[in-house]
């Protein structure tokens, strides 16, 4: 599979492989890459989503053409971008890398688009993000693979067709419900992408600490699973700093004691929040007596962006249970006051509040 250059944005070149690791950062080293699996047949947990994409991906095969574009939604560190250099691996085309807030402009986007090559795979991530002329670009590409480009300013302007070779796009989104609806319904197959059960983040901590040669026992990748927030991306940065703990403090082998141990020093609690995670719950309780309190006030309150607040805390907190969204602001619950040993006040939570231990699949806002 080949990796190819295209439009300079976030990713610091023009195409190159996105990484990353818990929340926005960045998962460093040399051996990031080893981690990911080259085949469907080596990706670890979601079935339906990997089946689908079976049939997708082998039946375009069969009829010797491209298949149709795909949108993988879901939240963040789950393996959309693995999957988008699976697809391309698995049809022996060509993988083209860029994200959503690079293309600003519909130049940008032209100028990509000219350049693929039949049956390449063209990876946008963040696509929910594009500026609204490269999107509306996108649409005419995606359906009869050719692009208007526009030369010239006011009544003197003349719109030039040119043709795009066939290609299939591969979106990446963590909230499907920003995409705009004529984006959305250009995709001929969506799969949208769940937490993963800690079962299936074992053998992820134990394939990558197989290819990393780190010694660990099933009960202390069972340890750190559990405290991986249904992420593989989660839970492959805490195997990192796990090794390291093991490697400096004890044999470097990995036992649940030092799994327990490495955990406690890197501020990751039993059930897998962090310190940002407790942050956001205390003030939310300590401050605002347990809330209802809006997403920017409380972002201030533990010195936080708004996004980060709603994007990389909220989704787990609320599926750990720990917190509310209602119309009048974010509410903590009873479960947020106890882990934190505190004891909520007659009247401090919202009455009628149902808290799910899931995301409906439609809630896409959470994301």
């Amino acid at each position: 599979m080949q990796y190819d250059e295209g439009v300079d944005g976030e990713f610091g070149s023009e195409f190159e492989e996105v990484e990353g690791v818990m929340g926005p950062s960045a998962l460093a080293g040399d051996d990031t890459e080893s981690l990911r699996p080259k085949s469907l047949d080596e990706f670890i947990g979601q079935p339906k989503v990997r089946e689908q994409l079976q049939l997708v991906l082998h039946g375009a095969k069969l009829r010797g053409g491209t298949p149709d574009h795909i949108l993988l939604s879901g939240p963040p560190g789950l393996g959309k971008t693995s999957l988008a250099m699976i697809i391309a691996a698995e049809l022996g085309t060509a993988l083209r890398v860029t994200s959503g807030p690079a293309l600003e402009r519909a130049g940008d986007l032209a100028a990509m688009l000219s350049n693929l090559v039949e049956g390449d795979v063209l990876f946008i991530d963040e696509i929910h993000r594009m500026a609204r002329p490269a999107e509306e670009m996108l649409y005419l590409a995606m359906e009869d693979f050719r692009v208007d480009v526009v030369v010239g300013k006011g009544p003197g302007a003349t719109s030039i067709p040119l043709d795009v070779a066939p290609f299939t796009l591969v979106g990446a989104t963590t909230r499907s419900g920003a995409l705009t609806g004529p984006l959305r319904d250009r995709f001929g197959f969506t799969a949208h992408m769940d937490f993963y059960e800690t079962a299936d983040l074992v053998q992820v901590i134990e394939r990558s600490a197989k290819i990393l040669g780190i010694a660990i026992e099933r009960e202390a990748a069972a340890e750190i699973g559990s405290r991986s927030r249904g992420t593989p991306r989660i839970a492959n940065r805490l195997l990192r700093r796990v090794r390291d703990f093991a490697d400096v403090r004890a044999d470097g082998v990995v036992t649940v004691e030092v799994a327990r141990g490495a955990l406690k020093v890197y501020d990751v609690d039993e059930l897998g929040l962090d310190r940002l995670d407790r942050a956001v719950l205390g003030a939310l309780i300590r401050s605002f007596g347990g809330g209802p309190v809006g997403v920017s006030t409380l972002a201030v309150a533990v010195g936080e962006e708004p996004g980060t607040v709603e994007e990389v805390c909220e989704p787990f907190l609320v599926r750990a249970g720990m917190l509310a969204r209602t119309p009048r602001g974010r509410v903590a619950t009873m479960a947020a006051w106890h882990h934190l040993g505190l004891t909520p006040p007659a009247g401090a939570l919202a009455s009628g509040i149902e808290v799910r231990g899931d995301f409906d699949a439609g809630d896409e806002r959470l994301f």
